[in-house]
């Protein structure tokens, strides 16, 4: 049984979740880095550019080559090519080192004239074709034209050569195979020779039948022996002589079956006397019972006859012994008689095993010179088919078309470009692949799910900026719908939280993020106001004591704030500023300072976070991000809870993570995480914005 637990599969939703968010992640990387891809293929053909312009002028010649049209002659043998890969076979011996350095000796050969120069030859297929389409470039247009020509030729020369080469080593084999087969079938027609001067076939023949046929007598015989000897051992005296009386033996001489002579050893001599005494005694016994109804014992002729009666018995006694003597001696004559012919069955059948042994020999021999008889004449065959073919059988691929006059080589150019911006595109998307794999940034609501297993409160919107380049906050009836619903969903993610542990609900909220610029403070503030439009006394205290921004948000006073409270400069109710908002009031950050983490450490600070908890249904803290300073990790634990934003495209995962586990370290109870700027557009993002006809239906009702 397994022990670990396994995953359950993923359902349709999930699978299609996942592939829109790789679709929508690719969308943002094109967005965003978009140039990469036409800059790489422009970088691509510039360089390609630059190699062309630097090179001389190239040529190009074109020739056509064509499988040949072949008769089929039945000469026995056939130059059969590989027919699987026939024309790549081709292709790739044009192509050769063999061909190409021939063909320039060739052209150096037949015109010396022309300057060498390097030439390039690509050899392609037509489709649905056997035509190869050969062509040439090169910086000498004579010298392309003739190299074209010679590759050609030399081609068609390696062809004949390989297939000569070939004859040549097939006929060389078939000579050796032959003589060898000679050689063979000589000795075996020796051996024959030499076993018929020793023995005679017909002779063997018939002693291998006569030798079968006595054997079939003798069996018999001895079958028919054992099975009398076996009823002798079973039956008694009286069994054995009634057997014997029913046989015919008794009064006469045991019958024997027709066509076989008698054997002394059928003749039984039967005592008659035995069944005419017991008869006789029989009768006695009778007569005596019948004269014991009128006679008594010791009446004289009852004494007779119980005398008589006596006297026959022992009469009998003697007579059984002599039968008895004699089934005893017929059984040992039966024995005998086994054990003679079972020798001679041996005998025999060592005679027929010799027989067949030697006629067995002799079929092997002959069964040898018949096969290598055979394959000598083939291959003989063979060996003069080969030579015949070698000269009728035409080349499979001939010449079609000349090399043309070399021209311009403009089409080249054209390809070449083609093919190098393809190069640099498939680079260009090399780059983003690695950029798409470093980049652990999540862009949609998925993304966030497989980094992390915080649950999320909510996700928040990306809105765009006022002219002072920040966004508005939250306002009672703010137009931004989508925007407010948001908030009012991260409100109601809290107010129906469930308690752990039998604990109240988190009241004393800290809100922090990893880096700056995640728009932790405006989500601080507009979770505030949200808080307090729902009904609910909200204390907004800026703990951010290095560049707190809340009193500027809100217009408010900054002359003292909570750095003037942790330094006992001012009491935290004389710092606490009114805002618009009903139920909502702020406590500004007041004063910068660099050691507000060592403000933080003192008890003062547990002591008035717990009053002002006491005083109000909930307490935001806003903070600073927990990689840019100490102060989060070292105020969070005297927190009920930590909200804990993260921004869309922004946020690394691997930093965000190191800051939760800093958290974490510190035994920070984290809320869940506030997924914010978040692209409505995105095919994950659920709420509000798809449905803003929704807001307007009163309006609409009323006109």
């Amino acid at each position: 049984m397994n022990e670990y637990p396994q995953p359950d599969p993923e359902n349709r939703s999930v699978r299609s979740a996942r592939f829109f968010t790789v679709l929508q992640r690719w969308r943002t990387l094109l967005r965003r880095y978009w140039w990469v891809l036409p800059g790489c293929a422009l970088l691509a053909m510039a360089i390609h550019l630059i190699i062309v312009w630097n090179s001389p002028p190239a040529y190009a010649s074109k020739g056509k080559m064509i499988v040949n049209v072949r008769i089929q002659v039945q000469t026995g043998a056939n130059y059969i090519e590989e027919l699987s890969n026939f024309l790549g076979t081709q292709v790739a011996l044009m192509q050769s080192d063999t061909v190409l350095n021939r063909a320039a000796e060739r052209v150096h050969a037949s015109r010396p004239d022309l300057v060498p120069v390097p030439v390039k030859v690509t050899v392609g297929v037509t489709p649905k074709t056997t035509v190869f389409n050969l062509r040439a470039v090169g910086s000498d247009p004579a010298y392309v034209q003739a190299y074209l020509d010679a590759v050609m030729d030399e081609f068609i020369n390696l062809k004949k050569e390989m297939r000569t080469r070939s004859s040549d080593v097939t006929l060389a084999g078939i000579t050796e195979e032959v003589a060898r087969l000679e050689k063979e079938l000589k000795q075996y027609e020796e051996e024959l020779l030499q076993f018929q001067a020793t023995n005679s076939i017909v002779f063997l023949q018939e002693q291998g039948n006569l030798a079968g046929n006595y054997l079939a007598q003798l069996n018999q015989q001895l079958a028919v022996l054992q099975s009398e000897l076996n009823l002798l051992n079973m039956l008694n005296l009286e069994q054995n002589l009634e057997r014997q009386q029913s046989a015919g033996v008794i009064t006469g001489v045991r019958p024997v079956p027709a066509g076989q002579q008698r054997s002394p050893v059928d003749v039984l001599r039967a005592d008659s006397e035995y069944l005419k005494v017991k008869q006789e005694i029989q009768v006695l016994k009778a007569e005596e019972q019948q004269l014991s109804e009128f006679l008594r014992p010791k009446h004289p002729k009852m004494i007779a006859l119980r005398e008589e009666i006596q006297r026959k018995e022992k009469l009998l006694d003697i007579v059984r012994e002599q039968s008895v003597e004699q089934i005893e001696n017929r059984k040992k004559s039966l024995q005998l008689q086994i054990e003679n012919l079972q020798k001679e069955i041996k005998e025999w059948e060592a005679r027929a095993l010799e027989a067949s042994s030697k006629m067995a020999q002799y079929q092997k021999i002959r069964g040898n010179i018949t096969r290598v008889q055979n394959l000598y004449d083939r291959l003989l065959q063979t060996m003069q088919a080969v030579g015949v073919d070698k000269d009728i059988i035409p080349e499979s691929v001939t010449i079609l078309e000349r090399a043309s006059v070399a021209e311009p080589d403009r089409l080249s150019l054209s390809i070449s470009l083609t093919l190098a911006g393809l190069v640099g595109l498939m680079l260009g998307m090399g780059l983003l692949l690695i950029v798409e794999r470093l980049d652990d940034r999540m862009n949609t609501f998925v993304e966030l799910q497989d980094h992390f297993e915080e649950p999320v409160l909510g996700q928040i919107p990306r809105e765009r900026s006022g002219r002072n380049g920040e966004l508005a906050l939250l306002k009672p009836q703010d137009d931004r719908h989508a925007f407010a619903e948001a908030y009012r969903n991260v409100r109601s993610s809290l107010l129906f939280m469930p308690s752990s542990n039998g604990n109240e609900k988190p009241r004393l909220l800290l809100v922090t993020s990893s880096i700056p610029n995640d728009g932790k403070s405006l989500t601080t503030a507009n979770l505030a106001i949200t808080l307090a439009l729902g009904g609910a006394r909200v204390l907004l205290v800026d703990a951010d004591l290095r560049k707190g921004v809340v009193h500027r948000r809100f217009g408010v006073d900054n002359s003292a704030g909570f750095s003037e409270v942790l330094q006992q400069k001012a009491a935290w109710k004389d710092v606490v500023r009114s805002t618009s908002v009903p139920n909502l009031w702020v406590i500004p950050c007041g004063s910068p300072t660099q050691n507000s983490s060592e403000l933080f450490l003192q008890p003062l600070t547990r002591q008035v976070l717990q009053e002002m908890a006491a005083q109000y249904d909930y307490v935001v803290l806003d903070t600073p991000p927990v990689m840019a300073a100490d102060d989060v990790t070292t105020l969070a634990p005297l927190a009920h809870g930590v909200i804990f934003v993260i921004r869309a495209q922004h946020t690394s995962a691997r930093v965000a993570r190191a800051a939760l586990d800093l958290l974490y370290q510190r035994n920070v109870k984290v809320l869940g995480l506030v997924f914010n700027a978040v692209n409505p557009r995105t095919g994950e993002y659920y709420y509000y914005s798809r449905y803003k006809d929704y807001y307007h239906r009163s309006s609409r009702d009323k006109a």
